[in-house]
């Protein structure tokens, strides 16, 4: 992957997603606006139009494990949602892990919601295991990651 990606990453909930976008070096992670009800034809419609409009290049989704690494119960709904949204967009979808991303998001406070603090945080990790070139390719990590069925 080269080195500067537009990165949109999404922390999953029915009722609401929060997203952070990456600056377009692929440094940064900044909180934007959460989009509300995420798996609806509106929500998908909303979340389209945000990656076109904002150049993204690939998208992560948070994954909810346990914190013993195995599958909560809403990790099916969130694996469900990144297949439809994968089909919904031009650039790559992969499944990262969210473990520990909204108590962060409690603990820094701030002025984006905390849906979207969490997905800043979960895209802060990303950026930074990939700068370190945690892996080669994104969509092999995701076939290993635990509970991610792939």
């Amino acid at each position: 992957m080269r080195a500067g990606l537009r990165v949109l990453a999404l922390d999953y909930g029915s009722a609401r997603c929060g997203c952070a976008l990456s600056d377009p070096t692929g440094v940064l992670a900044t909180p934007i606006e959460p989009v509300l009800r995420p798996a609806t034809r509106r929500g998908l419609a909303r979340l389209r139009a945000l990656a076109r409009d904002r150049g993204v290049e690939r998208v992560v989704v948070g994954l909810p494990l346990s914190l013993s690494g195995e599958d909560s119960a809403q990790t099916e709904e969130t694996r469900a949602f990144a297949l439809a949204l994968e089909r919904e967009l031009s650039v790559p979808v992969e499944l990262y892990d969210e473990r520990f991303t909204t108590r962060l998001a409690e603990r820094t406070g701030g002025a984006a919601s905390e849906d979207s603090r969490a997905a800043a945080h979960l895209l802060a990790d990303w950026l930074s295991v990939r700068s370190a070139g945690g892996w080669a390719d994104s969509t092999a990590w995701r076939s290993d990651c635990p509970g991610s069925g792939g």
